[in-house]
């Protein structure tokens, strides 16, 4: 039988005083608790931090409670959580939502039965403020769709890392043993897609499809779900070039770590393929018509179909 895995809970706060006590109590009725939880506040000027040492003079778990003396922003926030966890596992927590009593439970089983797995990411209910179901799942939410599924169930999570993001971190847990690789976290990546990433080219994905947790949406949501048509207006060398910054962001941590993890070699190599399409197509010129040629060209190539969605990207791309 396998020994039992540690759990930790990294949850990030900042003026969270409206949803974190309904958070920490979803927390506590854990059907299996977790062996500590973490919190790192972001210099909040509200009554979040009272809450959470209230909550820790009774909570059936420890609880630690770190306070940033400036705002980190919600990135670095995370990384001082994570960094302070002593867990085998560590799990990633927003302040706003509600966890199903079983949660940690299903999770750590998932790690237990696949000690390949690097990272287990779940679906989820998405809700409004008040936590009335908005009648769709987080997954169909962000587009994660049945053939990207299985394709990570496949043992391919990083071809669909490749072209987007699709681990929201409020759903994630991660094997502390990959923190070094992991962190620092550049300021150009999000917390959950950087660690995803790098997770994907390194180690062995689980997408758990059932909903473990309550999303709440509100209007003061950092992230929350994509808004179409977040890229309108503009222009290749924006889009493109900063995705392409943070691939080399990417890729530079893997090289430096390839030593320690030679089977991502083959993920390295595809995803330097990746970066070099982003240059070329970051390099498109601004105007319409100047741009046919450069994009027909990438097409010719294939790039389009071997790096990103065919005619559709080229289409997106001829006409930004």
């Amino acid at each position: 039988m396998n020994p039992r895995l540690s759990l930790s809970i990294a949850l990030a706060t900042y003026n969270g005083e409206r949803y974190i006590a309904e958070q920490l109590d979803s927390i506590a009725g854990q059907t299996h608790p977790p062996d500590e939880l973490v919190v790192s506040d972001d210099a909040s000027v509200d009554a979040t931090r009272a809450i959470v040492m209230d909550f820790a003079r009774h909570a059936p778990f420890p609880v630690r409670l770190l306070t940033n003396s400036e705002r980190l922003g919600s990135t670095r926030n995370f990384e001082v959580a994570i960094r302070a966890c002593d867990g085998d596992i560590i799990f990633l927590c927003d302040q706003d939502d509600v966890w199903y009593p079983g949660k940690i439970a299903l999770m750590e089983k998932c790690f237990m039965d696949d000690p390949s797995a690097g990272v287990v990411f779940t679906d989820a209910d998405v809700v409004d403020q008040n936590l009335h179901p908005l009648g769709l799942r987080l997954w169909e939410a962000v587009r994660f769709r049945r053939r990207e599924q299985m394709q990570v169930e496949a043992g391919d999570a990083f071809s669909v890392l490749l072209q987007r993001y699709a681990v929201t971190g409020a759903t994630m847990a991660f094997c502390s043993r990959y923190r070094d690789l992991l962190l620092p976290i550049p300021n150009i990546w999000v917390h959950d897609a950087w660690i995803a990433m790098l997770m994907g080219a390194t180690s062995h994905l689980v997408a758990l499809p059932t909903p473990l947790i309550a999303y709440r949406q509100h209007s003061a949501n950092q992230i929350g779900i994509p808004r179409p048509g977040k890229n309108r207006g503009k222009t290749c060398a924006t889009v493109h070039g900063l995705q392409a910054l943070r691939y080399e962001k990417a890729l530079k941590r893997l090289q430096e770590f390839g030593d320690r993890f030679p089977d991502s070699g083959h993920n390295i190599r595809r995803l330097e393929g990746t970066l070099n399409f982003l240059r070329m197509v970051a390099a498109l010129p601004d105007a319409r018509w100047r741009r046919l040629p450069g994009a027909l060209n990438v097409l010719a190539a294939l790039h389009y179909h071997r790096y990103a969605r065919g005619f559709r990207s080229f289409w997106r791309d001829l006409f930004r």
